[in-house]
């Protein structure tokens, strides 16, 4: 059975959600904000990921404070600099399986990813 990922924050409900439909296989848990994944892990990881590489970054209160904008974001070269230098704006959680990967919101989205052959 090949190891799933999850990039985890758990004072998140979703990604605490993710964690109990990872329940009973074998995870690699990845506290993104404790160990933040290198430019280059996260260009890695962006290439995985089935959605548009601007949804992995959070655009909140912190997005605004940090000064970006949503042109800062278009391209994964730009979302893996953002993120490298803001692990908080990381969007999460973030499952990895098979390789791909995806964000799990809402959390319906982690059943069907791995339940997907």
């Amino acid at each position: 059975m090949s190891e799933t990922t999850i990039y985890h924050n758990a004072a998140c409900s979703k990604s605490r959600a993710a964690m109990a439909e990872l329940a009973g296989r074998e995870v690699r848990v990845i506290n993104y904000l404790a160990t933040p994944p290198s430019r280059d892990e996260l260009l890695e990881l962006l290439s995985m990921l089935v959605d548009e590489p601007s949804a992995l970054v959070r655009r909140g209160d912190s997005f605004i404070a940090a000064g970006l904008t949503r042109a800062d974001v278009e391209s994964a070269e730009q979302v893996a600099t953002v993120l490298a230098e803001h692990p908080e704006l990381m969007e999460r959680p973030v499952i990895v399986a098979r390789g791909r990967a995806i964000i799990g919101r809402p959390t319906s989205r982690v059943r069907e990813f791995l339940t997907e052959g």
